[in-house]
């Protein structure tokens, strides 16, 4: 299987998972989580969509007329939301303020990735 499928792939499995946390912070969590968790839950869900969609991106302008930089945009995407979403729902559902401080990893690694994508659709070689 082609690298752009397995990434749209994972990347369609990140938005599915992005609507499903974002419905779990909605409905499960409003009661149990004060406001300030709670916006921090919904700001992982939501750049959780965002950056999915980029990953999506990423392998479909692989294939139109990106080149390999767009996939590794695509996989900094994907690590960068493991990271990024992934520390603030384990901060929010465990309480444990210290993963705020791997946030900012994942944060660089999505901006590396946007960075990648743009040089990978200007050097383009499709």
């Amino acid at each position: 299987m082609s690298n752009e499928r397995v990434l749209a792939a994972v990347g369609g499995s990140l938005a599915f998972l992005s609507v499903a946390a974002g419905a779990f912070g909605a409905h499960a969590l409003r009661s149990r989580l004060g406001p300030e968790l709670l916006v921090t839950f919904e700001t992982a869900a939501r750049y959780q969509m965002y950056h999915a969609l980029a990953a999506l991106l990423a392998a479909l302008a692989y294939g139109r007329w990106a080149g390999h930089q767009a996939i590794w945009a695509g996989w900094a995407f994907v690590i960068g939301t493991a990271i990024f979403s992934g520390s603030l729902y384990l901060l929010t559902l465990t309480g444990a303020r210290w993963w705020g401080a791997v946030t900012p990893i994942g944060g660089v690694t999505l901006l590396a990735g946007w960075v990648l994508f743009v040089w990978g659709v200007l050097a383009g070689n499709r």
